[in-house]
């Protein structure tokens, strides 16, 4: 059966859920459920939906997640199908001896209400700490989170203006990482790390601990949005800084895999990232990893479709019309409803996961 990209894609959670369940099916895997708490938007069910193709015992093992931001999910999830669809890729997998795992919506509760955040206001890519030592300190997002989120929408002038004047001062890339490197300290705010473990971040850890009790090398491309030139597919690096780890994952991915600690990265460095959860009770296990960041809109206008939903959700009183304008900026910032874009996302996503393939097989850069 033929699949154009675009049909991969959805315009609601419940859509894409159905879609990605049905793939699965066709595909002859089983999925299993992990249940939210809370309804979506539309009264529906809410799940982390976990498919893995191949065996149980596999020694070799390739994650591909969706959602971790809630509403970059839409991207993600028409990927994931995508690949689901995709006879080639499937059988290159049966080959391989590889262990696919698709992790499908890892924050279901912002994929299904238009959030990039969790139902508690949480960044889960800001949540994976310690939570009995102390918390990474962010002075400079606190001396800008009343700028950030003021009393009224839109803004003032004058607030518009003191952010331009910081911006002018210190630079895109100082005003980039206060805001985003995530915080403690304003839980209404944003980029929010939180103060406990997440419902998302509990599931993720259990999920891999059933399914990586065989594993010892694993690959995981985690599926993100909001950075970057429009439909272009950064390479972030996701693993420990060390030139042996960053040197597999460039022979794997190319020399255009990025790295924050080098600065060559579109994303600032961040604290509480979600990957060396990988490494919770497996130190031996070799990784490596990328988010795999598509762009969409210019970086200011994400920022601001951020702000603008952030402040809804701190203003629950809101005329109605304001509400769906600015839930539709924010989907917008993060999910380009075009299909030229769902068609890049779709080739450099299976390019990437191909890549990861060959490079747990022991043969990186060999065509697929």
């Amino acid at each position: 059966m033929s699949h154009h990209p675009s049909e991969g894609y959805s315009q609601s959670y419940a859509e894409a859920r159905q879609k990605f369940l049905t793939a699965c099916e066709q595909a002859g895997l089983d999925v299993e459920h992990h249940v939210h708490p809370l309804l979506g938007r539309d009264g529906e069910t809410l799940s982390m939906d976990v498919c893995r193709h191949g065996p149980r015992d596999a020694a070799r093992v390739l994650m591909i997640s969706s959602a971790c931001h809630g509403v970059e999910g839409y991207a993600g999830s028409g990927i994931q199908v995508a690949l689901l669809h995709d006879a080639a890729w499937l059988q290159a997998v049966r080959d391989s001896g590889v262990a696919v795992l698709y992790i499908h919506g890892l924050n279901p509760y912002g994929f299904s209400w238009w959030r990039r955040v969790t139902q508690e206001n949480v960044d889960l890519n800001r949540n994976f700490h310690d939570f009995s030592r102390p918390l990474p300190d962010n002075p400079a997002y606190a001396e800008l989170h009343a700028l950030l989120l003021p009393r009224e929408w839109p803004p003032t002038p004058e607030v518009e203006q003191a952010i331009a004047a910081y911006l002018a001062e210190r630079g895109v890339a100082a005003f980039q990482s206060a805001v985003s490197q995530g915080q403690h300290s304003h839980e209404d705010g944003l980029y929010y790390g939180g103060r406990n473990p997440t419902w998302s971040h509990q599931t993720l850890r259990a999920v891999l601990q059933d399914h990586l009790r065989h594993t010892q090398e694993l690959a995981w491309i985690d599926l993100h949005t909001g950075l970057g030139p429009r439909g272009h597919g950064e390479r972030i690096f996701a693993s420990r800084y060390e030139p042996a780890e960053l040197a597999r994952a460039r022979a794997w991915w190319g020399p255009q895999v990025t790295s924050v600690d080098e600065g060559s990265s579109s994303s600032a460095r961040l604290t509480g990232t979600l990957w060396p959860v990988v490494f919770d009770g497996r130190p031996e296990l070799r990784y490596t990893g990328i988010a795999l960041e598509f762009g969409t809109l210019p970086l200011l206008d994400v920022f601001q479709a951020l702000r603008a939903e952030q402040w809804l959700e701190n203003h629950p009183e809101a005329p109605p019309e304001q509400a769906r304008q600015i839930k539709r900026q924010l989907r917008d910032a993060f999910y380009v409803d075009a299909d030229d874009w769902k068609a890049q996302l779709v080739a450099q996503g299976r390019e990437a996961a191909l890549q990861a393939l060959q490079g747990l097989q022991g043969r990186p850069g060999t065509a697929p």
